[in-house]
Formats: C-alpha cells, structure tokens, sequence
C-alpha cells in the first residue's frame, strides 16, 4: 500500500491481538462462569437458607440423613448400585451420616450444631469423591451438594 508502512501493519495486528485476547479472556470467563452452575445455584441456596440465622438443628440433621438416600436414588435409577461394592459403600454411607445426624439430635444442643457440621463436612468430602469419580450421582450434582454442604458446614460452626 502507499503510504503504509511495516509499523503501521504491525500496530493494527497488534491492536487487533490485543482484543481478540481480550474476548477470549471474556469467552473463557464467561464459558467456566456457566459451566459452574451447580455452584451459583448452590450459593444461592445457601444464603437463603442461613442468611437470617441457623435453621433448627433436627431439620439440618434431617437432610444428612436425606442427602445420602438420594444417593441411593440416583444410584439405582442409574444402575450403579447393581456393583455389589457401590451398593455396600452407599449403604456404609447412609448409616454413618444417619448415626451423626442422631447424635447431633441427641447431645446437648451447642455440641450438636459442632456434630452436625462435622457430618456435612464429611458429607462435602463424599460429595467431592463422587465428582472425581464420576459415579453414582450426576457431577452437577456432585458439585452442587459439595458446595452446600461445604458452606452449610460453615455456617453451622461459625454462626452456633
């Protein structure tokens, strides 16, 4: 071209570099923001349910004993469970955070809320094992019961 020079080219391709970056950098952003929403409904949830206080404990103690079952559900809706091994570690699951969530229902109240928490910790912990293994439940799934779990733990140890 007249009048055009190799510094000019090299300024417009560097401009131009410049902000497809910059949109990739957003694309990226954006893609992990929505790939991740079992979190942002899980965070969600969690600020509804502890933003104005701790729910009764026997309730919280409730859904550790619920939140395996559905597990189970998941499990055999699935066909995991038909492994003798999976169905054993489930049920293994099952009885461990029921027996947590009947001692935290059982003590006196202000030990019950540290038990209870330490059941849903270990629950987030399970939930973790099952995303990485990819069984038994959806990994949405997986990843949204972690980050309750997670949090509502949290919330119990700091706010009883």
């Amino acid at each position: 071209m007249i009048g055009s020079t190799q510094d000019d080219k090299d300024d417009k391709a560097s401009a131009t570099a410049g902000r497809n970056r910059s949109k990739t950098a957003v694309f990226r952003l954006l893609t992990t923001l929505k790939h991740r929403w079992p979190t942002w409904l899980a965070l969600a949830l969690v600020v509804a349910t502890f933003a104005d206080g701790l729910p009764a404990l026997v309730f919280l103690a409730w859904l550790l004993v619920i939140m395996p079952v559905c597990y189970l559900i998941f499990g055999a809706l699935r066909g995991e469970l038909r492994r003798p091994r999976v169905l054993i570690l489930q049920t293994a699951g099952l009885l461990g955070f029921g027996a947590l969530a009947m001692v935290a229902a059982a003590v006196q109240h202000g030990l019950g809320w540290y038990v209870l928490a330490v059941g849903w910790l270990g629950h987030a912990a399970w939930d973790f094992a099952h995303h990485r293994a990819k069984t038994v439940v959806p990994r949405a799934w997986a990843e949204w019961c972690c980050v309750v779990d997670l949090l509502g733990a949290s919330a119990m140890i700091f706010m009883a």
